[in-house]
């Protein structure tokens, strides 16, 4: 099932109203707890290591975490296809932590990687949910010898040069004394095995590209730049290691009449002088199909009218929003006699409008020059 990103409080287990410091304590608690390293490569546990990691990302940062308060995501990088990765999720982990704490040893077979797909929905499936069919190529265990690479009949053996570990120690020396660093072994690339004799089908990769058609449910109240994630979806990892995620990346057509702003819809609501003065119930365009509205007596120009209950539905609780329809009187720029006197004669006696904002009938005299 596809699953939109999970609130970043909630992924840190703190309120909104979380200060600096208790996000600090909240992600090191959790990124110690889920590192990889530490729960044996299990991929739930990656999952949720950059989940938080990313989560802390974006509410570590003032800036980020109002957008992300005002409008439920963050669109800068990770919104436009530059996704935080597991890569930024270590990366966060050895700036927070300096690099110590947890030696990185990727030992176990390695995650495939993540993919995203554009997908353009039409303005009310965004809001009612859609059920979409895809047709995607990604990098597929080859059948043949079962993602390993090795030629059927024969499998990788251990890596000599790393012993398995797939990195290795380099000893250096420098005006400081000796420097050791760490990094992938370069006979085996840092999968801790070789391929002696590779599968001729997928020439010692372990992976084939394959085209395969996936169905995937969008849920209701996506927006433009939001991302669905579909686990499991993603390439296959090397060496029969799990499959990345499969991620769409929302773009949403404009309506002809509404405009949605968050969880609100807004309709500019076209009236006629008459029907601004005297009132009128009028048929306006929800998500939902045509609903009727009742325009009060005096309406004045710019007036709005909240529809409760008929906006864009959150994704993550499914509670709704309004819509709101802001009238605007049409203001006739061909008049008769009679009808310029009888719009003089509904002016106030003294011919000043109210005294905070003017009335329809200014703006009306105003543009037919009355």
């Amino acid at each position: 099932m596809p699953q939109t990103k999970r609130d970043y409080y909630e992924v840190l287990g703190v309120e909104r109203s979380a200060s600096p410091e208790e996000l600090k304590r909240a992600y090191r608690s959790l990124a110690m707890k889920l590192h990889p390293d530490r729960n044996g490569g299990d991929p739930e546990a990656e999952l949720r290591f950059k989940e938080v990691g990313e989560a802390y990302q974006v509410l570590s940062d003032p800036g980020r975490r109002q957008r992300y308060d005002t409008f439920g995501q963050v669109d800068d990088g990770y919104a436009q296809g530059g996704a935080f990765n597991f890569q930024s999720a270590f990366d966060l982990f050895d700036m927070f932590f300096g690099g110590g704490g947890v030696q990185r040893q990727r030992t176990g077979p390695r995650r495939g990687s993540d993919l995203r797909l554009q997908v353009t929905i039409e303005f009310e499936q965004a809001i009612t949910g859609v059920t979409r069919t895809f047709e995607i190529t990604k990098p597929t265990a080859c059948s043949d010898c079962s993602g390993t690479g090795a030629k059927p009949g024969t499998s990788a053996t251990v890596c000599k040069e790393c012993q398995g570990r797939g990195q290795v120690q380099r000893v250096r020396q420098s005006l400081l004394g000796q420097m050791v660093t760490v990094e992938p072994c370069p006979r085996c690339h840092g999968e801790g095995q070789v391929v002696e004799s590779p599968c001729p089908t997928c020439h010692g990769q372990g992976l084939v590209d394959e085209t395969k058609s996936i169905e995937v449910q969008i849920p209701a109240g996506v927006d433009n730049e939001m991302q669905v994630r579909v686990p499991g979806e993603g390439a296959a990892g090397p060496r029969g290691g799990p499959a990345g995620d499969l991620y769409l990346v929302i773009t949403v057509r404009p309506h002809d009449l509404l405009v949605r702003r968050g969880m609100t819809i807004i309709y500019e609501c076209p009236i006629t002088v008459s029907q601004a003065a005297l009132g009128d119930t009028i048929e306006v365009p929800t998500v939902d199909g045509p609903a009727m509205m009742t325009v009060k007596p005096g309406t004045q120009y710019g007036e709005q009218v909240r529809l409760a209950g008929k906006g864009a539905p959150d994704p993550r609780t499914g509670r709704r929003g309004d819509e709101v329809v802001r009238l605007r009187v049409v203001i006739p720029t061909k008049l008769t006699d009679r009808q310029r006197h009888l719009l003089r004669e509904l002016s106030p006696p003294d011919g000043k409008p109210h005294p905070v904002r003017k009335g329809f009938f200014e703006h009306i005299k105003d543009a037919i020059g009355i």
